[in-house]
């Protein structure tokens, strides 16, 4: 029976990994076409959201087959129950990322000012953040999980970076600024999800809450 279950948690930290990789896809796809101005990243964006929707619902009927039929103990409700809440914020990196692609469908402008603005290592920045939480659980790695919630400082930082620049140096450009201003925002947000999902990790290796009312 442990070996049936066994191969279930597999099949289901193999799920949680493709849907990280297309979170990290989407991200990178949502700042290409930033820097771009590339329609057809726009479009990938889309396929990338609709991957992202389709595998939360396969790793939901997976959680569900583990918790139903394979009656895990305690450690092991842990685990299943926490990838339930990580896809949440996971289908919400995607739900950002393709807020991001609507914004530069309706503005081309945009291009010309991203180069004077930290995106590129804010970016790098959170795509890193949602690589390591997903290592940090299938590989029960606290420490890593450790490692992505101190990195959102500097998500903020960018974030704040960005955000004083708009307001000092673009307030001509209202529409650029704003739209701009609003994609930051997304990507500050996506830090806050990755965080989320670390603070999960930690849950399910620890069974402690103390990092989630920390934050």
């Amino acid at each position: 029976m442990r070996e049936v279950f066994e191969e279930s948690l597999e099949e289901l930290h193999q799920l949680m990994l493709n849907m990280g990789q297309t979170c990290q896809s989407i991200i990178a796809s949502s700042y290409q076409a930033l820097i771009k101005n590339d329609l057809n990243e726009i479009e990938q964006i889309h396929d990338y959201e609709n991957k992202i929707n389709h595998l939360e619902r396969s790793i939901e009927a997976k959680c569900m087959q583990l918790l139903l039929l394979q009656a895990p103990v305690a450690t092991d409700l842990r685990k299943v129950s926490s990838a339930l809440k990580m896809i949440t914020d996971m289908e919400r990196i995607g739900d950002h990322a393709y807020d991001i692609g609507d914004i530069l469908s309706k503005n081309h402008e945009l291009l010309k000012y991203v180069d004077q603005l930290p995106y590129k290592d804010m970016v790098k920045q959170i795509i890193t953040m949602v690589d390591d939480c997903i290592t940090s659980f299938i590989n029960n790695d606290k420490d890593l999980a450790y490692k992505v919630i101190k990195e959102d400082d500097a998500v903020d930082d960018y974030f704040n970076d960005i955000y004083k620049s708009l307001s000092q140096g673009m307030s001509k450009q209202d529409r650029s600024s704003l739209d701009l201003m609003m994609i930051a925002k997304y990507y500050e947000r996506i830090g806050d999800h990755a965080t989320n999902i670390a603070e999960w990790v930690i849950y399910s290796i620890t069974n402690e809450f103390q990092s989630l009312e920390q934050k």
